[in-house]
């Protein structure tokens, strides 16, 4: 599991944001900003990054502290192979498609979205087939910010292969060929596993945890 001062600094940093959401109180705004403050300089302590970039990151974040959701689309082809991208952001790595939720659409939408903007390919939705927490699935590295995935199982409508400026190829792939450098912050190899298994039987239950 992640390290306990991992956990313990992300706790700080949500308490603070959720504190200067809702105080009327001058002093109180400035005792959650000393655990904003605080919460920054544990992460850079262990992390050995810049405590004043990491403050300005937790400054951004406004409102009640609530998880990030990350969406990822697992397309398969009529001959049941899966999509993955090379994402230019992480060594050229390979992933589902996918990214952030954003505002005002559903996540299937988005993720239909994602797989467009990323692999050029147009896909459906069938089935919400896990909903995990990123740092429980052990992803690497660790995150700052507590992070929900969706994994929706879809289906190849149409398109075709096309790279983005997040991406720098595109490829579909059997079970038994999966890529052995994935971009583990993304996509780890026993969640593409469980697409497959979701392919095979698309009447298990949505995965979760």
């Amino acid at each position: 599991m992640e390290p306990d001062w991992l956990v313990w600094a992300r706790r700080i940093q949500a308490l603070a944001q959720t504190g200067m959401a809702f105080t009327r109180d001058g002093y109180d705004r400035e005792r959650y900003e000393a655990l904003r403050t605080l919460a920054a300089e544990m992460l850079a302590a262990r992390s050995g990054g810049d405590p004043a970039r990491i403050e300005a990151l937790f400054a951004e974040q406004s409102g009640y502290a609530t998880p990030k959701v990350d969406v990822r689309g697992a397309v398969f082809d009529r001959d049941g192979r899966i999509l993955l991208v090379r994402e230019t952001a992480d060594a050229g790595r390979w992933t589902l498609p996918g990214g952030w939720a954003d505002v005002n659409q559903t996540p299937a939408q988005c993720v239909v979205r994602e797989v467009a903007e990323e692999s050029g390919y147009a896909a459906r939705v069938v089935k919400l087939a896990a909903v995990w927490d990123r740092a429980t699935q052990r992803h690497t590295p660790p995150s700052v910010f507590s992070i929900v995935k969706l994994f929706f199982l879809c289906r190849l409508e149409g398109g075709a292969a096309r790279t983005s400026l997040e991406t720098s190829e595109v490829g579909w792939f059997g079970e038994d060929s999966i890529p052995s450098d994935l971009s583990l912050g993304r996509t780890l190899p026993h969640q593409i596993t469980r697409m497959f298994v979701h392919w095979r039987q698309p009447e298990l239950a949505t995965d979760f945890e």
